[in-house]
């Protein structure tokens, strides 16, 4: 059975995060997947593991740089 974090593998998306009292979102890209947590590079080469359990959200990153 397919996790449902490969759809989104290698793709800029926002995770919404569940950090004790707090709901965070978390600009970035899924870049690997173990049993209990996703890789998340944040920015150019910052990467982090978040386990499963604190991702209450994946969403499609359609933020839109606006250059003036």
């Amino acid at each position: 059975m397919e996790s449902p974090f490969a759809f989104w593998m290698n793709q800029s998306v926002v995770l919404q995060i569940n950090a004790g009292d707090l709901k965070v979102p978390l600009r970035g890209t899924i870049v690997g997947e173990s049993n209990d947590a996703v890789r998340f590079r944040i920015g150019e080469g910052w990467d982090v593991d978040i386990y499963k359990t604190m991702i209450l959200a994946v969403e499609e990153d359609n933020w839109v740089s606006i250059i003036t």
